[in-house]
């Protein structure tokens, strides 16, 4: 059995009971390692007792091997290493280097049994006379004593047994386990074992691995020299490291090049063109983490630290870095990466990065049904260095701040479907007429909110609560259908107020809504939630619209498929989280008016007939001070929370040149929404876009006819369609110029 597979589970496997070295402990401790024994402070008299207590077996810790990020189809995104390894078996190293490396580190490898006693002897005359520390490790001690590294590393131990830090117990410790080793594994195990272990200069460990960092080859293609060179650094990876120290990596080639020659394994001729031939190194740097992904490194980053809050990868966040940088993990992710470039392409054409404007551009994509997050992209580029000029960030624009975002953004009127839903299971209908004209709420007006005490909120300021919409004449009767069509402020809180503001947080609440900064749900005692005052993350949108999209059933965002290790072994990810958070009742009137949203919305977006003619649905949204604009859009197969606007404070992008176009008002319709449909047009052609549940009671003979939002609002008679400034979707509470406060209502209970 190859030792790649065994060195990663039961290194040494069943290792026999100790034999031989006990009746050198004598020797050992009286002459060859009396320095070690006087500064590492053990008695040269307890040798033999310190032998009989040393382990028989190596401790079974995986080797460290690099993980691997994988997108749903395989395609490799990003790997994660502390030692850069890749891991071969024995024949696919050439025979030069198997030859030097012997030569060099151990010649009677293949004739001794773990310890060889000439080197021992010569050692000891060496030391005794010259009072050196010369080591005699063979490669059989070599490889047991980088096991116990290894298991040093896996485990955190400070002090590890090290070339030039071992006390004799270390040393004869290693000797005991060298002896167990060889009798337990062959000579071609333990060889191809040691030289997937050992470390060749940098980060690059094994054999495999420091081939092609060097000269781009594999370890089955070095030649004489090459082989030569590796073999050189084992004694000082960094003092003859090719990369750094050329001329004393040439040296000690060339003194293992003349063991070569002298020990059979290369003719004169060989040696002389070996010694002669330059290093003609050749440097492939391997990338390692996100920031070397090669597509949606915010995904990456995302699913990091979805390994690193994640339980099931270890007790906690120091052991499961430890997992993911050695544990050769193979990731597989939700990731969809034909989705994943046309999100990149969107928000690039959408926002440059770098942009003079400063805006940001993101999209994420939840699939309903699952919760796969399909793509996850964004306009900034991911770098460490953090540069707004130039668009360099670290800040996931798309997820929570415990996941590697900010606060989140305010969500505005996309918000309001949340407000609808509540009023729907209230046993009311998106048909039943409201009356908008209220637009002020004095000091001290309740709203009932039974889940608070006292069981309502008053509003607490002095001036009370004034809420105004940017279409005229709109604060008037008029059915919630045709308010949430047009966006009408005034509509809603007056929906709002004949509620209990705790049926609406309880409806956000189970399709997932919460803050971005701790997580919290929408707190019934501000009021103005109701029109998008709190801060949200666009994928905590996306995964909470993608149940209109699936008759009302939730599924929390997941981005595990599966991961396993090196040794198969499979952790658990767990299954899509799903319930049903809303009737599908429900869900088909909302719909309704939902789609028609969408279906206005792409009109107006000049988007081509078969765009157009997809069953679909959406809700823009636009915080007050118009430095955050969403939209919001599915289909029954994919679910995408669009956003554009100013990640780094709430200056407004109205009348700033946004990738050289200026706006006079930069609404949720202006680019987030153009961005949307660019993306999601192109996206649902090669993904589910069926047609949504019919409600079942409707007013209309065509539910989905929008001849109905030209009217007064009772959807009787015809009139004509409303004047609006800018994004027909929109509307205001205090600013006729937004449709979000960014301090609107009361901000505490009273």
């Amino acid at each position: 059995m190859s030792l790649v597979r065994r060195a990663t589970s039961t290194t040494a496997g069943k290792i026999l009971a100790f034999f031989g070295v006990s009746a050198l402990a004598g020797l050992l401790v009286a002459g060859l390692f009396l320095p070690l024994a006087v500064t590492g402070g053990a008695t040269a008299a307890t040798g033999q007792k310190m032998i009989e207590e040393f382990p028989a077996e190596l401790r079974e810790e995986p080797v460290s091997v690099p993980s691997r990020i994988l997108a749903e189809d395989g395609t490799e995104l990003a790997t994660f290493y502390a030692e850069n390894r890749k891991p071969v078996e024995l024949d696919r190293i050439s025979q030069n280097m198997q030859d030097a490396i012997v030569a060099i580190e151990d010649e009677r490898f293949y004739e001794h049994g773990g310890v060889d006693p000439q080197g021992v002897g010569r050692a000891l005359v060496t030391n005794v006379s010259s009072g050196s520390q010369q080591g005699a490790s063979t490669i059989t001690q070599q490889y047991v004593n980088n096991m116990l590294i290894n298991a040093d590393m896996l485990r955190g131990e400070e002090r590890l047994t090290i070339s030039g830090t071992k006390t004799y117990a270390d040393k004869l410790k290693e000797m005991k386990l060298a002896v167990s080793v060889e009798q337990d594994l062959s000579k071609e195990e333990i060889l191809e074992g040691y030289l997937n272990i050992v470390l060749f200069g940098g980060r690059n460990y094994g054999v495999e691995a420091a081939a092609q960092y060097y000269w781009g080859v594999s370890a089955a293609e070095l030649d004489i020299a090459q082989a030569a060179t590796l073999a050189g650094i084992v004694k000082s990876p960094s003092g003859y490291n090719p990369e750094t120290n050329p001329e004393a990596s040439v040296q000690r080639r060339n003194v293992v090049l003349n063991s070569m020659l002298e020990q059979g394994k290369i003719t004169e001729q060989e040696h002389e063109q070996a010694t002669g031939a330059e290093l003609g190194t050749d440097i492939h740097r391997e990338s390692t983490g996100c920031i070397s992904a090669s597509q949606a490194p915010y995904f990456c980053d995302f699913v990091t630290h979805e390994i690193l809050s994640n339980e099931a990868f270890g007790p906690d966040a120091e052991s499961r870095e430890q997992l993911l940088n050695r544990g050769g993990l193979e990731i597989t992710t939700t990731l969809d990466t034909g989705l994943q470039g046309r999100a990149q392409q969107s928000v690039e054409q959408t926002v440059p990065a770098g942009d003079p404007s400063g805006a940001g551009a993101s999209l994420v994509t939840v699939e309903p049904g699952t919760g796969n997050i399909k793509a996850m992209a964004q306009n900034t580029r991911y770098h460490p260095e953090e540069d707004a000029d130039a668009g360099n960030t670290m800040l996931n624009l798309n997820v929570d701040a415990a996941q590697g975002g900010g606060n989140g953004f305010q969500g505005g009127s996309s918000l309001k479907p949340y407000v609808a839903a509540a009023w729907l299971e209230s046993g009311r209908s998106m048909y039943d007429m409201v009356d908008a004209s209220q637009d002020h709420w004095p000091q001290g007006s309740e709203f009932q909110a039974s889940c608070l005490e006292g069981g309502s909120v008053a509003i607490p300021d002095e001036d009370g609560w004034k809420v105004n919409n940017v279409i005229d004449d709109m604060k008037r009767e008029m059915t919630a259908d045709f308010g949430l069509y047009w966006s009408i402020n005034t509509v809603m809180v007056n929906m709002a107020e004949e509620l209990d503001l705790c049926d609406i947080t309880d409806v956000s609440t189970r399709l997932g809504v919460h803050r971005a900064d701790d997580g919290e749900p929408l707190n019934p005692a501000n009021p103005s939630f109701i029109l998008g005052s709190e801060e949200f993350a666009p994928m905590t949108q996306a995964a909470a619209y993608a149940a209109f999209a699936n008759d009302g059933e939730y599924c929390a965002p997941r981005s595990l498929l599966s991961v396993k290790d090196t040794n198969g072994k499979e952790y658990d990810v767990g299954a899509p989280a799903c319930e049903q958070a809303l009737d599908p009742e429900v869900v088909a009137q909302l719909n309704e008016s939902l789609t028609n949203i969408a279906h206005r919305n792409a009109g107006e977006a000049n988007q081509p007939a078969a765009v157009q003619d997809l069953p679909m649905g959406g809700k823009t949204g636009t915080n007050n001070s118009q430095s955050s604009t969403w939209y919001i859009g599915y289909t029954s197969g994919l679910s995408t929370a669009s956003w554009v606007g100013n990640y780094t404070g709430l200056k407004s992008l109205a009348e700033v040149p946004v990738n050289g176009t200026e706006h006079e008002d930069f609404w949720g319709s202006t680019l987030a929404g153009p961005q949307w449909f660019d993306y999601m047009g192109e996206a649902a052609q090669s993904h589910p876009a069926e047609e949504f549940r019919t409600p079942r009671d409707s007013p209309f003979e065509d539910p989905g006819s929008r001849d109905r939002y030209a009217t007064g609002g009772d959807g009787t008679e015809p009139g004509n369609e409303p004047e609006r400034p800018g994004d027909a979707a929109e509307s205001t509470p205090d600013n006729p110029e937004a449709d979000t406060p960014s301090d609107a209502g009361p901000s505490t209970a009273p």
